[in-house]
């Protein structure tokens, strides 16, 4: 059986419920909150409610909860711009981002951005996924954004993404949109296609961008160590701007960029959704065989 998730119509409650158990969690770690009370938000028996959590996020509920409160970003920050030259030094910038995935990356040009996307046809869908609902957008070179929210806030989440892009045409497309969601969204690793990028912003955007794409999966960095290796330490400023005007979320990971003590800074789609998606991140590499580990 495929550990692949179903992002369609038949498996949307059960996301939907997976969504909700995984929000709470998020909010409420520190207060080690146990199965029962995740099941009940779900609406499910624990029994149930353990299986489907399991099946559709990739770890248990008991493993996503001991990685909610971070400890292991504060151990890969001690490593400081080791984590991210090591990274690229191993020639780690396609298996070690998220789920195996291998992203082909084109970019806009400056004059065409300045343009404001003038010409561009993007189209778009919304999904349910492990962190609520999705926003998938696509030109027809690639990914060009991807936004989080819940349910409810659709026409906000969208109204977001095209001020990016004013001048562009928009058209919803679920269907061409859903396969994106469930490849990106898998468990398996498997690299059935590979994911095309379209990056849409300026070239110091863009280089920042390129940068968040070399962390590997289950580890995190710091907005200085970005800018020590995309230009120079003292930038941490400007790199902080890029990386929240970044349009791809999850897949352009800036989630995995930490303040210098290891604290959360801001992020655009919320705080809880950032932890969440860290310690998930976390608690599939634990359970990974030691050998494919990145150390």
């Amino acid at each position: 059986m495929s550990n692949e998730p179903n992002i369609g119509a038949a498996e949307t409650p059960t996301w939907r419920k997976m969504g909700r158990a995984i929000r709470y969690l998020s909010e409420r770690y520190q207060d080690q909150p146990d199965l029962e009370e995740a099941a009940s938000v779900a609406g499910l028996s624990p029994y149930h409610f353990q299986r489907l959590f399991t099946r559709h996020v990739g770890v248990s509920p008991k493993a996503f909860v001991s990685h909610l409160t971070l400890n292991h970003a504060k151990t890969e920050l001690q490593h400081g711009a080791s984590v991210l030259d090591a990274a690229l030094d191993a020639g780690l910038s396609g298996p070690s981002r998220l789920h195996d995935l291998c992203l082909k990356i084109e970019a806009m040009t400056p004059g065409d951005y300045a343009k404001g996307g003038e010409g561009l046809l993007i189209e778009y869908g919304f999904h349910d996924c492990p962190f609520g609902v999705t926003l998938l957008m696509a030109t027809d070179k690639g990914v060009c954004g991807m936004a989080f929210g819940d349910e409810g806030e659709e026409d906000e989440m969208l109204e977001d993404m095209k001020s990016r892009w004013p001048r562009a045409r928009y058209r919803e497309a679920v269907a061409h949109t859903a396969p994106l969601a469930r490849q990106i969204f898998a468990l398996d690793g498997k690299k059935n296609d590979e994911i095309k990028l379209h990056l849409l912003g300026t070239p110091w955007q863009i280089k920042v961008w390129q940068a968040l794409m070399e962390i590997p999966s289950g580890s995190v960095t710091t907005y200085r160590n970005v800018a020590l290796k995309v230009c120079t330490p003292k930038a941490s400023r400007a790199v902080g701007a890029a990386v929240g005007r970044n349009p791809i979320s999850l897949l352009i990971p800036c989630h995995r960029v930490l303040g210098t003590s290891g604290a959360l800074h801001g992020y655009h789609w919320g705080l809880p959704r950032k932890r969440a998606m860290l310690a998930l991140e976390a608690a599939r590499q634990s359970e990974r065989p030691k050998t494919s580990a990145i150390v």
